[in-house]
């Protein structure tokens, strides 16, 4: 398996000078082309400054981040955003939609900064993404008529207007009811299964056990890995039963 995205002993502080304190404290993690992984822990355990490191959204203090065999250390802010946009994709709890435009609009605004290809081809590749994810005829609705799973949906494909080789979701089905986060869940099953990698930061046993590879942290540091095979919509009971056992035998 390809690599796509390497962090190899990842250090991020903040605070002042003589204040600071390490949030990451010299993690290693990898994400292989096409491949599942979540990662989990308690709050303040570094997951999500661990996404954004490797995603190169934060900059870091030592080590070294590599997408696709390119580090990032080396790249300008232009160079990065264009990285990001291009090869990337990012869904969040609460996707960030403007109020004043509509869904298809949300929707492909992103990649028109990139001025390679027309708006009638962008527009019809979020149709595409949309009858997808399950949304298609909401392409004219303001995003307030929206559910909150409506919404998640459009974030996910504004995410995939690139053909990203990585998705970075920070709980992305935190806000939604446990019928909508399966939902959402088997469309980054589905993005996965295209061959696209996924990242995931989740507090949710359910939502790590339908992935391949769970990353356990705690106070800065990555404390156990588990590696299952991947999910294929049946034992998901046993699975999370899994997840969970891990999570007591190393007192997380």
């Amino acid at each position: 398996m390809r690599t796509i995205v390497c962090g190899e002993n990842i250090v991020k502080s903040y605070g002042a000078a003589g204040e600071q304190r390490n949030v990451l404290n010299g993690v290693s993690a990898q994400i292989g082309e096409g491949e599942f992984v979540s990662v989990m822990g308690p709050s303040g355990s570094g997951k999500s400054t661990l996404l954004f490191a490797l995603s190169g959204m934060d900059g870091i203090d030592g080590g070294t981040v590599s997408f696709d065999s390119m580090d990032l250390s080396g790249l300008g802010e232009n160079a990065l955003a264009d990285l990001r946009r291009r090869r990337m994709g990012f869904v969040f709890q609460q996707p960030t939609l403007l109020k004043n435009l509509n869904v298809l609009d949300n929707i492909i605004l992103p990649s028109m900064r990139d001025n390679r290809r027309a708006a009638a081809e962008l527009t019809d590749r979020a149709r595409v993404l949309m009858l997808k994810t399950g949304i298609a005829g909401l392409e004219e609705r303001n995003i307030t008529q929206l559910s909150g799973g409506q919404l998640q949906r459009a974030g996910i494909c504004r995410a995939l207007m690139g053909n990203p080789q990585v998705i970075f979701g920070d709980e992305p089905t935190g806000a939604l009811n446990s019928a909508t986060a399966q939902e959402i869940m088997d469309i980054f099953s589905g993005i996965c299964a295209d061959g696209t990698a996924v990242l995931l930061v989740t507090h949710d046993a359910k939502v790590a056990a339908q992935t391949e590879r769970i990353l356990y942290m705690r106070d800065g540091s990555i404390v156990s890995e588990l590696r299952m095979a991947k999910f294929g919509g049946s034992g998901l009971e046993e699975r999370i039963r899994k997840v969970n056992g891990r999570m007591q035998e190393i007192g997380i």
